[in-house]
């Protein structure tokens, strides 16, 4: 097989391809051939040991895949041929992969491989977000940062999907058209305007009940400002770059929450309830409430342009290898 490799800590252009042997399953296992890896911003930092997992060297990035079960191993009811997605702490970007029958599913019908490859871990996450950490309820605002990118434009989907006014946040005018095409009920360029007197102006000087940010940087703050009696600020992540550091103060003055999400480690410990999150995620996805819009394709050999598209936040949607 194929396979994407991290064999020194670096930028993506320090990856390499390299021939490996095949993998055989074992008991309870299936090897997927790979037909799609979606690509995340924690890869970008994965590859620069940057990142809270260390794989041990050398190691493939790439967490979501979708494909066909290739080979089964004992114990195995699934079927070669079925065609499934899948989660990985880190290894998809390759073209056949070992995984437990336990963290592979059946596809939908109706959604594509590339699709499907998007949708666990840049859904999954923002469901939990949504669901589990904000208790976001039918009828309140939610604000979400760099709401173009994958996770931004899951939130924007997601949030109306469960009945709430969305403020998409983005740092141009064509990516606010592409978060008001996809649901968004108002935009914010933070580029060139102010955050934190826009939120407070398109709520009505209430601000937002949960915001929602995967960017931090510079625009942790002034959003934290703008939020509501008793909102919800959820660290998602840090595009932008720096991690910010917030004045607690604001806490106090707004009593509010800012509540971190770790999706991953929070789909270890409660697997049934992130199951039922996926479930659900599926069947809006089947109702077409989720577009699981699809930036780019490419093929293995460009990974690093792919990754590139991510970092610097070029990226409307999720992208996708297509080994």
């Amino acid at each position: 097989m194929k396979a994407v490799l991290c064999k020194t800590f670096g930028p993506p252009e320090s990856l390499v391809i390299e021939e490996l042997p095949d993998p055989v399953p074992g008991e309870g296992e299936v090897v997927v051939k790979v037909t799609a890896v979606g690509l995340n911003f924690f890869d970008n930092l994965i590859i620069k040991n940057m990142y809270q997992v260390k794989p041990p060297m050398p190691f493939s990035p790439g967490s979501e895949f979708a494909g066909t079960i290739d080979t089964v191993g004992p114990g195995v009811t699934m079927k070669p041929g079925t065609r499934v997605a899948g989660f990985l702490p880190y290894g998809a970007a390759r073209t056949h992969i070992l995984a437990k029958v336990r963290d592979v599913a059946p596809i939908p019908p109706g959604i594509t491989d590339a699709q499907a490859a998007g949708l666990v871990v840049t859904y999954g996450t923002t469901l939990h977000a949504l669901k589990q950490r904000a208790d976001l309820k039918p009828g309140e605002t939610l604000a979400v940062l760099g709401a173009a990118g994958g996770v931004g434009l899951a939130a924007v989907e997601l949030g109306k999907a469960m009945g709430a006014t969305v403020i998409a946040c983005a740092s141009s005018a064509d990516k606010l058209a592409f978060c008001k095409a996809h649901g968004a009920d108002e935009g914010i360029d933070y580029a060139t305007e102010d955050l934190k007197e826009r939120l407070r102006a398109v709520t009505g000087g209430k601000g937002p009940d949960v915001i929602y940010d995967p960017v931090g940087d510079k625009y942790a703050e002034p959003a934290l400002r703008a939020i509501n009696w008793m909102g919800r600020y959820l660290v998602i992540g840090f595009a932008g770059g720096e991690i910010p550091k917030l004045p607690l103060n604001l806490t106090l003055l707004k009593s509010c929450d800012v509540r971190g999400v770790f999706w991953g480690e929070w789909a270890r410990r409660n697997p049934q309830e992130n199951a039922a999150n996926l479930m659900q995620i599926a069947k809006w996805a089947g109702e077409k409430k989720l577009s699981l819009h699809v930036h780019a394709t490419y093929p293995l050999e460009r990974i690093a342009e792919a990754l590139g598209e991510i970092a610097t936040r070029k990226a409307k949607g999720k992208v996708v290898l297509t080994p």
